[in-house]
């Protein structure tokens, strides 16, 4: 079986299927770990939950693969910069397990929200004001 194969399977089975390939895979296929991880993610509501936050990551991975994973970190990055401050969260993406190209592209667009653009001042307009019963004429600038 070469790589194309594997990744055609695994991709058939979603990303919850993923998700229990990868505990299958880390508790040597142990059923009672699978179950009590299950359990264990599920809260309080057990394994019902745990399958049920497998259901939400299936939700989730649908909105990701519609907007793009680029667009969305964008969004939420945006958002925290309105609380939190600018320096903390560049640190926080160059520690990030994603790709230098987009590490710069999310530095870049958070430094390009921060710059405001210098705003046009024009010059006064000339008026000039005539009475036509008096010769005074009255010039703002």
């Amino acid at each position: 079986m070469n790589f194309d194969e594997l990744a055609k399977k695994l991709g058939g089975l979603g990303l919850p299927g993923v998700i229990l390939v990868i505990l299958t895979v880390t508790s040597a296929g142990s059923n009672a770990a699978v179950v009590a991880t299950l359990t264990a993610i599920g809260g309080p509501f057990g394994i019902v939950g745990g399958i049920g936050l497998l259901g939400l990551t299936t939700i989730i991975g649908d909105a990701v693969s519609s907007f793009g994973l680029e667009a969305i970190v964008k969004a939420i990055y945006s958002e925290r910069k309105k609380t939190e401050p600018l320096r903390g969260i560049l640190k926080e993406i160059q520690d990030l397990p994603i790709s230098d190209d987009l590490k710069i592209k999310l530095t870049d667009h958070l430094n390009s929200e921060t710059t405001t653009e210098a705003e046009v001042v024009e010059k006064p307009k000339t008026v000039e004001i005539v009475d036509e019963h008096e010769e005074a004429t009255v010039v703002v600038e």
